[in-house]
């Protein structure tokens, strides 16, 4: 068991790694800087910077202009990626190990391991779809998914401890506040793919109104390709505005979710929750003041990036509290030979 905890303790923190490296390479405008997969300009190791590597790259793919420092982002999240892919798959093998499936089921390591497998093909299809809208936001939500599923391993692995009090307004107030929270980074998700984070320049109104000009039909069109309209022409301002909008509201659900969680787990009066309390609104504070700041400096990637892990961070805590919430697991029974041997013991 030391040896899986070390490995899922690795893996959480590389998921954490890879979601940063992965909106890095998003608000780079490095998604397509190899147009190929998983290769990049065929070249599995590395990307192509001699001459002669260069120019049989620009003979393959003539319409892709070479950018090696694009390159290298892209390499850098690919190889990241499948370390983390490699780490899941070993928490997967020695999920089923006879020993193991003797104190926890292997299916939650089996389930993490598949969401790995369709996030490797989200990766691919970003790719080769050109950074589709749909696609990219489903890979997000795919690397928040693999770092919730990580947490909740790394939870239950230490069944057994013991846990605050709770009540069923505050278990309520958790899973409202987890479906907010997942919800707003699904909006967050759309804005990124769609680069429409600057759509409202300022803030708090949005081009200067408290009602701008929105196209919600053409905003939430989900099969169409980056920067058209389902038929094909050029996306409109309008639409764009409306996806910003959204977030901005969605922040709002977020702030009085969170908020109100908060509150109840001070009501409580358990030190432990009272803790955590102070923990989700520091970080709910940090998420609203990137999120403005982002919009008043005109995007800087450090705070763009920041924002992203920001809400990785507010999700895993979150779901920790919600996870908290469920009754205690008893702890792991000791395997067979030790009970033999305690019983032979006893019997001396």
């Amino acid at each position: 068991m030391l040896l899986y905890r070390r490995l899922l303790l690795a893996a959480t923190l590389l998921a954490v790694l890879v979601i940063g490296l992965g909106a890095y390479v998003r608000l780079s405008d490095a998604g397509l800087g190899c147009p190929d997969w998983p290769g990049c300009y065929g070249h599995w190791l590395g990307v192509p910077e001699a001459a002669h590597e260069q120019l049989a790259a620009s003979q393959a793919f003539p319409q892709q202009a070479i950018d090696t420092g694009k390159a290298w982002k892209e390499m850098i999240h690919r190889y990241c990626a499948g370390t983390l892919g490699l780490l899941i798959l070993a928490l997967c093998l020695l999920s089923w190990r006879a020993e193991f499936r003797q104190r926890q089921s292997p299916a939650l390591p089996t389930l993490l391991l598949g969401i790995v497998g369709l996030q490797a093909a989200l990766g691919m299809w970003t790719v080769t779809l050109q950074l589709k809208p749909l696609i990219v936001t489903l890979h997000l939500l795919g690397g928040m998914t693999t770092l919730a599923l990580l947490v909740a391993l790394l939870l239950r692995s230490q069944a057994g401890a013991a846990r605050p009090p709770t009540t069923a307004a505050l278990r309520l107030s958790a899973a409202l506040a987890l479906a907010v929270v997942v919800g707003q980074i699904a909006l967050g998700g759309w804005v990124s793919s769609n680069y429409a984070a600057l759509a409202c320049p300022d803030f708090p109104q949005c081009q200067g109104q408290w009602q701008p000009t929105m196209d919600f039909g053409q905003a939430f069109s989900l099969h169409r390709e980056l920067g058209q309209s389902v038929d094909g022409n050029q996306i409109s301002s309008a639409a764009l505005t409306a996806i910003h909008w959204s977030h901005r509201l969605g922040a709002l659900a977020v702030l009085l979710a969170v908020g109100a969680l908060g509150a109840v787990l001070v009501k409580t009066g358990c030190r432990q929750w009272q803790v955590w309390a102070a923990l989700l609104y520091g970080l709910l504070g940090l998420q609203i003041g990137l999120g403005i700041a982002n919009v008043q400096w005109s995007l800087p990637l450090a705070l763009a990036v920041g924002h992203n892990l920001g809400a990785a961070c507010l999700l895993t805590a979150v779901l920790t509290i919600n996870l908290r919430c469920q009754p205690s697991r008893a702890a792991d029974p000791a395997p067979k030979n030790d009970l033999l041997l305690n019983t032979g013991s006893s019997r001396g």
